[in-house]
């Protein structure tokens, strides 16, 4: 089935782009001191997934790491695309009857298209407070958006289990059941830490984590398909 080739060739590579493009990002900020025209943008030595030392978009908005962070996060927005409409072409070719297809492609395109708004906006100053607002209310959606996704997809792919036995290697199924619970768990223990001041290198910290959580989701993608796959 040559969606499925495409869904897991797809997901690797959604997980390989956003992964190295942040911690590229990193790696210079704290790094490379000299490639940067404002010394004021670079940062002194630090693990944020660890100490919470400064958020993505602190490292990401700046020139030149700008010019890494906001080409992958546009071809990462195309991928998912691809990624949720071939999963929809799957569930179909197993059973037309499943529920949360048009739900998942609905916040997956969604939260494709919040990440584009997201980078397009990053960097970009005004000094306004609805400015401000929109920016995270962006970045909130697209976490929203990205997780009920995930949700919708899993739930799908659960229902047709047994269709698809042969093509998949069921623990890595198992696994993205597991990692999406968690972050829907994580999410709501974390409303009432992220909707209050202080708290700011938690916030970073957890930032950097569920940001590769969510991401994780594709590799996972990746290696649940088969390479062989057993044609219907």
């Amino acid at each position: 089935m040559d969606n499925i080739s495409k869904v897991k060739s797809i997901s690797l590579w959604i997980f390989i782009i956003p992964f190295f493009a942040i911690n590229i990002c990193l790696v210079l900020i704290t790094k490379f001191h000299g490639i940067f025209p404002n010394q004021e943008d670079v940062l002194l030595n630090t693990i944020p997934y660890f100490d919470g030392g400064t958020s993505i978009s602190r490292t990401a908005r700046v020139f030149p790491t700008y010019l890494i962070f906001k080409p992958a996060m546009f071809l990462t927005s195309f991928l998912l695309i691809k990624y949720w409409l071939n999963n929809k072409i799957i569930i179909y070719k197993y059973d037309e009857n499943i529920k949360h297809v048009k739900k998942f492609v609905f916040f997956g395109v969604g939260s494709a298209i919040l990440l584009t708004i997201h980078s397009i906006f990053l960097g970009i100053k005004f000094d306004y407070d609805i400015y401000k607002l929109f920016r995270r209310l962006v970045m909130l959606l697209f976490i929203i958006f990205e997780i009920v996704a995930q949700l919708y997809l899993v739930l799908s792919l659960f229902k047709i289990k047994n269709l698809i036995s042969k093509n998949i290697n069921y623990i890595f199924l198992k696994l993205k059941i597991l990692l999406v619970s968690t972050l829907i768990i994580v999410a709501i223990i974390s409303i009432p830490l992220v909707s209050v001041p202080g708290n700011k290198f938690l916030k970073h910290a957890l930032e950097w984590n569920y940001f590769v959580g969510v991401i994780i989701f594709y590799l996972l993608t990746h290696f649940m398909w088969k390479k062989k796959i057993n044609f219907l």
